[in-house]
């Protein structure tokens, strides 16, 4: 929160006149910031892509950046949700960088097998999953201002070797996201499929039954059904969402394999709504470049219609953070240095303050009953000897297996007196 104030932005700013360029850096620090709390303690706008497997997700996502850089496969591809920060600058050359390194990779091919790597240093090599996110920025100046969640596909039926109980966990960790209130859901769906079987937007629909922040994505437009169209479901005619639907054609695994570039893919999928009888009228409000400029939009909308509640509860957050960090002699802390310091005195604060409870030294003297460590000394003194003179060990252990356990212990040396270590393993035993 500090971080976030403190930045190039106030939080009290005005915020309804800052451009998104200027709100979007505010929200991504504190997305940071709560990144390692698993759930953030305040409701972000964010926008969280949501779609089965197999509906063309990280399709979608590679179109709105511009290059290949996703983990493709069979099964589960994002097993670690991903915080795809993308920034609009003017730099030569487009770039990324992860929040985990300060090194610039210029390389996207670079960039997947960082993800990969990542993924499975806390995920394992399989096909598990884990919650914990995966930060990604994008520099570029063919890019909106945006920030994406990617979220893991849904499934039903665990693959090869999924965990049994893949369904429940994906299913949560989506949920645990998308019935925030301020969650935008970009509910992905394959138009060759049944609008009623989608995975994304069923799970949509039990957060934001009204649709009132669900954005509909359909892909795969382009292997419809010879004679058959999606007009009525981008038309809002079937299901309809307050912020409607936006078709796109991306690349199939054809394409991918014989290097078809992202321009050229681009190209073709104007092609494609301009020339459809089905969606020619209205080819200006469908593909990737049209859903990264109308997802901008809904964001800043939704950044500008929250900051000001956000801006209370960071304030709050920070006089409570403020005033706890008082107590342990740390207020003004900056640095490194400075902050361990604190943990340090803390420590020995506790150290001490526990050695005088185990001594006797500040229990309260008008205490009529036994009380912390007196407690714990009347266990062992009375307690614990009635329960050892209990027990019979000659049952358990015969005199040659203390013999051998106590030469073992003692090796080559001789012995006078029984050594601990036998001891030890004896009363293990």
């Amino acid at each position: 929160a500090r971080e976030a104030e403190s930045g190039d932005v106030s939080l009290s700013g005005r915020s309804d006149s800052m451009p998104l360029n200027a709100l979007t850096p505010v929200v991504n620090r504190l997305q940071e910031a709560f990144a390692p709390l698993g759930i953030a303690p305040i409701d972000l706008p964010q926008i969280a892509v949501v779609g089965s497997q197999s509906s063309g997700k990280s399709s979608v996502l590679e179109a709105l950046v511009g290059y290949d850089f996703l983990p493709r496969g069979t099964g589960i591809c994002t097993r670690r949700p991903l915080i795809l920060q993308l920034l609009n600058e003017d730099v030569e050359q487009d770039w990324a960088e992860f929040a985990h390194s300060s090194k610039k990779l210029y390389s996207f091919d670079e960039v997947k097998r960082t993800i990969e790597s990542e993924t499975a240093k806390v995920a394992g090599t399989g096909k598990s999953v884990s919650s914990e996110p995966i930060i990604l920025r994008v520099h570029s100046r063919n890019v909106v201002d945006l920030t994406l969640v990617d979220l893991p596909g849904l499934t039903k039926v665990p693959v090869g070797d999924q965990p049994q109980d893949i369904a429940e966990v994906i299913h949560k960790m989506v949920m645990e996201v998308i019935e925030r209130p301020n969650c935008i859901i970009l509910a992905v769906s394959a138009a060759n499929q049944d609008i009623a079987n989608s995975d994304g937007l069923q799970l949509a629909r039990l957060v934001d039954p009204n649709g009132e922040r669900t954005v509909g994505v359909l892909t795969k437009l382009d292997i419809m059904d010879a004679g058959t169209d999606a007009r009525d479901v981008l038309e809002g005619r079937t299901y309809p969402l307050r912020h409607g639907y936006i078709g796109v054609v991306n690349r199939s695994q054809r394409d991918i394999d014989q290097g078809k570039s992202m321009m050229a893919s681009m190209a073709s999928e104007k092609k494609f709504f301009s020339s459809h009888p089905a969606y020619s009228r209205t080819a200006h409000e469908q593909g990737s470049l049209f859903l990264s400029k109308r997802l901008n939009a809904i964001l800043e909308g939704h950044i500008r219609e929250h900051m000001p509640d956000i801006s209370k509860k960071i304030k709050t957050m920070l006089r409570d953070a403020q005033e706890e960090l008082q107590q342990y002699g740390g207020d003004g802390a900056q640095t490194v240095r400075e902050q361990r310091a604190i943990v340090v005195s803390a420590i020995h604060r506790f150290c001490e303050s526990y050695k005088e409870a185990m001594e006797g030294r500040g229990v309260d003297s008008e205490k009529t009953v036994l009380y912390g460590p007196a407690v714990m000394r009347d266990v062992f003194t009375t307690d614990f000897p009635t329960d050892v003179r209990r027990m019979d060990s000659r049952t358990e252990l015969s005199d040659e297996d203390i013999h051998i356990v106590r030469r073992n212990a003692v090796g080559v040396k001789a012995d006078l007196f029984v050594p601990n270590a036998a001891f030890e393993t004896l009363v293990k035993r």
